[in-house]
């Protein structure tokens, strides 16, 4: 496993969990808003072993009740299950998995295996802007593949969220007619702010934070064709 951060303590990243994060490095997209750009390069050496991932949870055992792992993309990486199969074993702790959901297949065989407790799916746009939202071409993104990850977890196999960052100057009302369609039937739908963390992938474009306003009309738009949809990380 390529690991390149860890977060020791979060309440945020697995709700309902007291739990760690681990950042895997190397992402397929590019998406111009994201902020964790540092972590994009699949190149990148790791910062952490294995073993000084397990050594830290020897230390929080009792303490911890869950992982999440995120990135980048974590399913770019082959020894995934590998290592989430560990975890598990040694520690009996509950996993989430954030996705772009670009690897169907091994995205398949942690739910059959049983590795994974809870998916969280990003949907970056409408079908039609995926692409360009993205920050690839149409040839790269691969977007049969999405597709397949996002039906995937509308069987309800596991427990799943879908989760757009709206990103103002980039989203358009038309991302989220979409969006609706796409996702239609989903259990749950969340909406989360776009913050420049002063290290995003696309420093000069001017995205900005969309208002209370602008986000709670996206999230009517969805709501009808989802069982819930709700901002996160803001006040209503």
């Amino acid at each position: 496993m390529k690991i390149c951060g860890l977060l020791k303590t979060t309440l945020l990243d697995y709700p309902g969990h007291v739990a760690c994060t681990i950042f895997t490095g190397g992402c397929n997209m590019r998406c111009p808003f994201c902020h964790n750009a540092e972590l994009l390069d699949i190149n990148l050496p790791s910062v952490y072993s294995e073993e000084d991932i397990f050594a830290f949870l020897d230390k929080r055992a009792g303490t911890l009740e869950g992982v999440a792992i995120t990135g980048g993309e974590p399913t770019l990486h082959r020894d995934l299950p590998d290592f989430i199969r560990k975890i598990r074993e040694r520690y009996g702790l509950d996993v989430k998995l954030d996705s772009n959901g670009i690897h169907p297949e091994m995205l398949e065989q942690l739910i059959r295996d049983k590795m994974v407790d809870y998916v969280a799916m990003d949907i970056k746009a409408c079908p039609e802007r995926y692409a360009y939202v993205s920050g690839v071409t149409e040839e790269k993104l691969h977007f049969d593949r999405i597709t397949r990850s996002k039906d995937l977890l509308l069987q309800g196999q596991v427990p799943y969220e879908f989760r757009t960052t709206v990103t103002g100057g980039l989203n358009t009302e038309e991302d989220f007619h979409g969006i609706a369609r796409f996702i239609e039937g989903a259990d749950a739908y969340f909406l989360q702010c776009f913050k420049d963390s002063g290290n995003i992938v696309d420093k000069d474009r001017g995205f900005y934070e969309p208002s209370k306003e602008e986000l709670l009309r996206y999230r009517d738009i969805v709501a009808p064709h989802v069982r819930r949809a709700e901002l996160r990380g803001i006040d209503y």
